[in-house]
């Protein structure tokens, strides 16, 4: 599992011209699974999302969480992060679960954010072609691996 993390001071998500979600400040989560992910790795990638501390106090340090600040989630499927790109000059895909499994994963992966403790999660459209706007803040962005 790959979560590219950014801190946004707001994000949406369009599908065929229609704004499916949008978030105020808070986090934006592209979520993508392997080939070889399974379910246990949801419950301690969520707590690890929700407690990390990416939110700066007036001294400028990291010390918030987006629990402790009462941001908002935005989690967006992204297979294209197993996109390897070693080889040629088209990304290959075959890392990544297929797509049934995936957003099965995707789905309890959403649950067990909200089961974090985040109240607030919105998710883009999983197999859709989505336009992703974010206002990033920092810029603060971290890839978080299983």
């Amino acid at each position: 599992m790959k979560v590219l993390l950014q801190r946004v001071r707001s994000a949406s998500v369009t599908v065929d011209r229609e704004l499916i979600s949008q978030i105020a400040a808070g986090l934006l989560l592209l979520v993508g699974f392997g080939s070889d992910d399974d379910e246990s790795i949801l419950q301690p990638m969520a707590d690890k999302v929700a407690n990390l501390r990416v939110f700066a106090d007036q001294a400028g340090h990291f010390q918030y969480s987006v629990l402790q600040t009462g941001g908002e989630l935005m989690v967006v499927p992204q297979f294209t992060l197993y996109g390897d790109t070693g080889r040629g000059r088209r990304p290959d895909f075959s890392a990544a679960m297929p797509p049934g499994q995936a957003q099965a994963l995707f789905d309890r992966f959403v649950t067990a954010l909200r089961a974090a403790g985040i109240c607030h999660v919105v998710t883009g459209r999983f197999g859709a072609l989505m336009q992703v706007q974010l206002v990033n803040d920092g810029p603060v962005t971290l890839v978080l691996e299983k």
